[in-house]
């Protein structure tokens, strides 16, 4: 691993600048003697962040990666240091943390007009933001996983922002619970790095590791447990109930934790990726987890009606997908999923009452007939020739890169509800529009993926041939399910079918009575009764 120049004390100050910001108006909310007096300092502390992470961003561009070196607080071995790390993945991080953060402030101070509690509201919704820049820019692991735990905490006081709600509270304290597990196991992989590598510095760490000749048992635990904490906070399968059900929370508190935190397993999975990439069991595991979860999520959100749900569903899918990419040493896609993703769900949540309008009106209109099997197999030939002309066009062979071939074959069945869908039915020139369209998008796809591989400086980690197949399997699959079910929407098996995934197939409930069988939630006494009021019945021989 190359050597990063050093940071200069300015550049190192823009970066800190963020968290700094979003810390101040915490405070500033916390001791405000108004609500709107905490609204204007989180806006104006939130677009400031932004500009910041911009400017950083543009340094980089000139600049080079670098690193800030911050005083030893325990000492010169090892340990706490506060250092800082400006390269292509903390800039875009930064900037996407910044940018969400920016609109749900904005979204926030109208949903919450004339709440009670805003100024707790405020003040979490500003450290939760703080922590996770800080996490991003951080060039040390304990830092890290701390100011992860950091996140989830302050996190925890928004999704239970509604107290008087029992299911958000049963929703929130799951996700408690899961992310207690997650800590104690990237805990657990540092104290493995630190005790073997001799420093906790993300930098030296991986560098150290790289120059062994092989990695020791302890280090491939280390690496193991790095990939169980990303799991479980990614919300993967079986632990994943919490994020279907945090939609009693606020609009903009959903948008937060789907577009944003629940991304965090697979960005610390991006920086540790030369470590991890080295250990097959963790690469087995994330693509095994991420693999089915990705499936099951995906076909189980096809039997949801609520749109928020359906959405939550989505996001589990779309985490699955992610970490599966970085099992098979995919960290640019990985990347790129994440920044693709946070954007599109944040937009998705803060408009879904918009969204719920659309479905009216698609209900309101006639419903078409449903497609024929040979419709989609025929769709999905087409999908898999555009696709890989795209891939073609910009030199990807297959030979050179069979884990991004895997990926390749998930994106062509992807386009098929396209090229099925309403651009079938339309016939002649619509057709072609579709191809072209689909052409574009892939091209723009593995574009993209060139421009993020050339600045993240991805390590090459090639997959075992075994896991590509899975991949390949796992979609097909999948494919094979939506295709029936649409089909044949009151078929055998769409019948058999959709009371498993309607339910999830029932691991969130046995993970629900794990929970409370361990640590039961406290919720809200039930408010008494009201006493019926009574007529008055004159007793007999009482004066008149």
């Amino acid at each position: 691993m190359d050597p990063i120049a050093d940071l200069s004390p300015l550049r190192a100050a823009l970066l800190l600048a963020a968290p700094i910001l979003l810390l101040l108006a915490a405070a500033r909310a916390a001791t405000a003697g108004t609500p709107e007096a905490g609204w204007r300092a989180a806006s104006a502390a939130a677009l400031l962040a932004l500009l910041a992470s911009i400017g950083s961003l543009a340094w980089l561009a000139t600049g080079g990666p670098g690193l800030w070196r911050g005083p030893a607080l325990f000492g010169d071995a090892g340990g706490l240091h506060f250092s800082l790390r400006g390269d292509f993945l903390t800039s875009v991080m930064l900037v996407l943390v910044s940018f969400i953060g920016w609109v749900i402030v904005g979204y926030s101070r109208s949903y919450l007009g004339g709440q009670r509690g805003q100024p707790r509201y405020v003040r979490s919704l500003m450290l939760t933001l703080a922590a996770v820049t800080l996490l991003v820019m951080t060039n040390n692991l304990l830092v890290l996983v701390l100011a992860w735990i950091g996140t989830s905490l302050a996190l925890h006081a928004l999704l239970t922002f509604f107290d008087e709600r029992p299911q958000a509270l049963i929703a929130a304290h799951k996700k408690f619970i899961a992310s207690r597990v997650a800590d104690l196991a990237m805990l657990g992989a540092i104290a493995l790095v630190g005790t073997q590598l001799g420093t906790l510095e993300i930098d030296q760490a991986l560098a150290a590791a790289q120059a062994l000749p092989a990695l020791p048992g302890a280090l491939q635990a280390a690496a193991v447990l790095f990939v169980i904490g990303a799991l479980v906070k990614c919300a993967q399968l079986p632990v994943h109930g919490w994020l279907i059900q945090v939609m009693e929370a606020p609009t903009p508190v959903s948008a937060l934790l789907h577009a944003g935190v629940v991304n965090l397993g697979g960005f610390v999975l991006i920086r540790l990726g030369s470590l991890i990439g080295d250990v097959p069991m963790a690469q087995a595991l994330l693509v095994v987890v991420g693999g089915i979860t990705a499936v099951v999520a995906a076909a189980t959100m096809m039997t949801r009606i609520s749109i928020k749900v359906s959405l939550a569903w989505s996001t589990c899918a779309q985490m699955g997908f992610m970490l599966m990419q970085c099992g098979l040493g995919l960290y640019e896609l990985a990347l790129l999923h994440i920044v693709a993703h946070s954007l599109y769900k944040a937009h998705a949540f803060l408009t879904s009452g918009t969204a719920v309008e659309t479905h009216r009106l698609q209900q309101m209109t006639p419903a078409l007939p449903p497609l024929s099997g040979f419709a989609w197999f025929a769709s999905a030939l087409v999908g898999v020739g555009i696709v890989g002309a795209a891939a073609l066009a910009w030199g990807i062979r297959p030979a050179d890169a069979p884990a991004l071939w895997a990926v390749t074959a998930v994106l062509a069945l992807a386009v098929v509800p396209l090229l099925a869908g309403p651009v079938l039915r339309a016939g002649g020139a619509w057709v072609l529009a579709g191809i072209g369209a689909s052409f574009a998008v892939a091209l723009a796809y593995f574009g993209l993926h060139l421009a993020f591989k050339v600045g993240l400086g991805a390590p090459e980690a090639p997959a075992a041939a075994g896991l590509v197949g899975w991949v390949i399997a796992c979609f097909v699959l999948l494919f094979a399910v939506q295709g029936a079910v649409r089909a044949r929407p009151q078929g055998a098996v769409a019948r058999r079918l959709y009371p498993w995934l309607f339910a999830g197939l029932y691991l969130d409930e046995l993970f629900t009575r794990l929970t409370f069988r361990l640590w039961p939630a406290r919720l809200p006494a039930k408010p008494a009764a009201p006493q019926p009021l009574l007529p008055e019945v004159p007793t007999p021989g009482a004066a008149r």
